[in-house]
C-alpha cells in the first residue's frame, strides 16, 4: 500500500487595498493608484506584496502619531513597513487634511499632492528615507521622477 500523499501549494497574491477612515475622497481613481504603485514598486526592481492605503483625518493622524512615534503634531503620512527581502509590504496612514494643506500651500492640485504622498510612503517601504538633507533630496528628486513617469500633466493639474 502506498500512504496517502497531499499536496498543499499556497498561493500568494499581491494586494493593493484602500480604507478611509472617516472621511471621503470624491472622484477617487482606486485603478490609477494599483497601477502606479505596482509599476512604481517594479521600477525599484521590487516585488508587490500586500499594500494598504488608509485615508483618514488630521485629528486621526495626530493620535496615531502620538501613539505610535511619541510625536505630538500633524503629518501628512506614517508609514508603517511589513516588508520582507524584496518583497514590499506595508499599511500608508495618510492624512487627507494635511494633503489639502499641502496642496494650497505649494500650489498644487489635491490629486498631484496625493499622488506625491502616496509616492512618498511607497518610496519608504522600497527603502529611502528622509532623516538628512541627502536623504531629502533623493525622496524629492524620486517623488519627481515618479510624478512625470506614471501621472500625465492632465492628471496631476498643474
Amino acid at each position: 500500500m502506498v500512504p496517502n500523499q497531499t499536496n498543499v501549494f499556497v498561493v500568494f497574491l499581491p494586494m493593493i487595498d484602500f480604507e478611509f477612515l472617516e472621511c471621503e475622497i470624491p472622484g477617487f481613481d482606486s485603478e490609477f493608484f494599483v497601477s502606479a504603485i505596482s509599476d512604481l514598486i517594479h521600477s525599484e526592481n521590487k516585488e508587490l506584496g500586500d499594500v494598504t492605503l488608509l485615508f483618514c483625518t488630521d485629528e486621526h493622524m495626530l493620535k496615531m502619531n502620538k501613539e505610535h512615534l511619541n510625536h505630538d503634531y500633524y503629518t501628512d503620512i506614517i508609514t508603517f513597513d511589513y516588508s520582507l527581502n524584496q518583497i514590499i509590504s506595508g499599511d500608508l496612514f495618510i492624512s487627507i487634511d494635511r494633503v489639502i494643506e499641502n496642496a494650497d500651500m505649494f500650489s498644487k492640485s489635491f490629486e498631484n499632492e496625493l499622488m506625491r504622498v502616496v509616492f512618498h510612503g511607497v518610496l519608504h517601504l522600497c527603502g529611502y528615507n528622509d532623516k538628512s538633507e541627502e536623504d531629502i533630496l533623493v525622496m524629492r528628486s524620486k517623488e519627481d521622477y515618479y510624478l512625470t513617469q506614471l501621472v500625465s500633466c492632465e492628471t496631476t493639474g498643474n
